[in-house]
């Protein structure tokens, strides 16, 4: 069992053999050189990912390991335990890259489950109120990892980061788009994102969270441009 393994990890405060320990680790359950589809081997990669994305500011703060605990829910009694391969990913940032491009290997087929976990990485990198710079560099190469454009970047960060920028950017549209067409637009992804339809789709239980969080993002800036342009 995963858990078992992160219970002997290594104490030894060197961070090569903390590294050499978490890649052998993940490579055991699939993750790294070797090949793997199983959920044991997506947690620890996501796990992993999430917490080198937590350090990509230079200090991972509890609030970050609080915000991954609400999104991905591990089970009680193994809180611990993911706590300790947080921890101990958390050392420094190297290889994400290779987790991320395993993570996008085993989603290959599941296109809008990679966005829930780029999602999750954004509430985990929004935990703290701001976004660093180091924080957005590790996002913007994940992103080119999973494939998604600028445009979906910008779409997904516009959710969980509140810059000065309008309700057309969170729904990934130009603001001279038809009424017709906006509703259109609007539907399509309320269909998409619906909590109960990726329930349907037997779509992780973590991930449900995020997708009501996402469908709650979607309506709201709905309503703001429905609003704006005086719509019933």
């Amino acid at each position: 069992m995963i858990w078992q393994r992160i219970t002997d990890a290594p104490d030894d405060p060197d961070r090569g053999t903390i590294r050499a320990w978490l890649d052998n680790l993940l490579c055991g359950l699939g993750i790294g050189d070797c090949h793997a589809n199983n959920e044991v081997a997506f947690t620890a990669a996501v796990i992993a990912l999430s917490a080198k994305m937590a350090k990509a500011d230079g200090v991972a703060s509890p609030l970050e390991f609080e915000a991954f605990l609400r999104i991905f829910k591990p089970p009680a009694d193994e809180v611990g335990n993911v706590a300790r391969l947080f921890q101990l990913a958390t050392k420094d940032i190297a290889g994400f890259e290779s987790y991320a491009r395993q993570i996008s290997e085993l989603l290959k087929d599941e296109r809008q489950l990679l966005r829930d976990v780029f999602d999750g990485l954004f509430y985990v990198a929004a935990a703290d109120g701001i976004l660093h710079d180091g924080e957005e560099h590790y996002l913007k190469r994940v992103a080119e990892i999973f494939g998604f454009n600028d445009a979906t970047y910008r779409c997904t960060r516009s959710r969980f980061i509140h810059d000065p920028d309008d309700a057309y950017t969170r729904l990934g549209i130009d603001r001279s788009i038809s009424d017709v067409d906006l509703k259109a637009h609007y539907k399509a992804l309320a269909r998409q994102h619906h909590p109960d339809a990726l329930t349907s789709r037997g779509v992780p239980p973590e991930f449900i969270e995020m997708a009501t969080r996402k469908f709650a993002a979607i309506n709201s800036a709905y309503e703001s441009i429905v609003r704006e342009r005086g719509l019933r």
